[in-house]
C-alpha cells in the first residue's frame, strides 16, 4: 500500500481519441473513478498534467523564441489542471491546483506546508504551470514534486504499455522491460521520461511506475502493486 503518490498523465490522454475538442470527459470521468478509489484505499494522491491537447512546444512555429513556447505550454496545463479540478468537484472530490507562480486567484501558490495539509486532508493536489521557468518539463515537476513531497512512488501513464528498448509505433520487434533502472534509462538514452527526472529520481531512489493509461483499470492496478508496465527503480 502507498501512503502517497504522484501521478503524471499527459495531456493528450484528456482528449482521448477526440480531434474536436481538447478533453473527452468520458476519458476524464474513468479516469477521476479510479483515482476516488485509490483515495478510498488511503493513499493520498498528486497529479502533474501536460498541456499537449493544447500546446506542443514549439510545434506550431519552429521559429519561435523557446521562452515564449514554454511559457505558453505552462499557461496550458494550468487550464488543463483547472478542467480536471473541476471534473473531480463535480464527483464529491476536492481538488486544487498548486502553482509555483502567481495567477491571481485562479490557483494556489505552491507550499509544501500547505500541500501536505491538504493531503492529509484528503484532497487531490494538482500541480500546474511547471517550475514556472523554461527548459524544464512536466516529467522533471513530477519528480521534483514527488521528492519535496516524501512520494513512495511516482506513476507515469502513458499512450504505450511500459518501456521499449525502441520506438513500439515504429519497430515491431522492440522490446518491453518489465523492470530497468533510471540510470540505464539515462544511459540507454531512452525517451521515456525527461533525463533530468530519471537523473533525480535515480538520486534520490524513487520508484517509477510506467504504465499504459488505456488498460483498462489501468491506474488501480499499477497503484495496487500489480505487475503492469515497467518499474523504473
Amino acid at each position: 500500500m502507498y501512503h502517497r503518490i504522484v501521478l503524471k498523465i499527459s495531456g493528450e490522454a484528456l482528449a482521448g481519441d477526440r480531434k474536436d475538442t481538447a478533453f473527452d470527459d468520458a476519458v476524464i470521468h474513468k479516469m477521476i473513478c479510479q483515482i476516488k478509489e485509490v483515495l478510498a484505499s488511503g493513499t493520498q494522491v498528486c497529479m502533474v498534467i501536460g498541456g499537449g491537447n493544447f500546446w506542443r512546444g514549439r510545434s506550431a512555429d519552429s521559429k519561435m523564441d523557446r521562452t515564449k513556447a514554454d511559457q505558453i505550454g505552462m499557461l496550458a496545463t494550468v487550464m488543463n489542471a483547472v478542467y480536471v479540478a473541476d471534473a473531480f468537484r463535480q464527483e464529491g472530490v476536492t481538488a486544487t491546483v498548486q502553482t509555483p507562480i502567481t495567477i491571481g486567484t485562479v490557483t494556489e501558490l505552491f507550499s509544501k506546508e500547505r500541500a501536505v495539509k491538504r493531503l492529509e486532508d484528503g484532497e487531490v493536489l494538482i500541480f500546474a504551470a511547471g517550475l514556472g521557468h523554461p527548459f524544464f518539463s512536466t516529467d522533471t515537476i513530477t519528480a521534483l514534486r514527488g521528492a519535496e513531497l516524501d512520494a513512495d512512488a511516482l506513476f507515469f501513464a502513458k499512450n504505450v504499455d511500459g518501456v521499449y528498448d525502441g520506438d513500439p509505433a515504429v519497430d515491431p520487434n522492440a522490446k518491453k522491460f518489465d523492470r530497468i533502472t533510471a540510470e540505464d534509462i539515462v544511459k540507454r538514452n531512452l525517451r521515456v521520461i525527461d533525463i533530468a527526472a530519471a537523473n533525480l529520481c535515480f538520486e534520490r531512489k524513487i520508484p517509477v511506475i510506467i504504465f499504459g493509461l488505456n488498460e483498462k483499470d489501468s491506474i488501480i492496478r499499477a497503484v495496487s502493486g500489480e505487475p503492469i508496465g515497467t518499474i523504473v527503480s
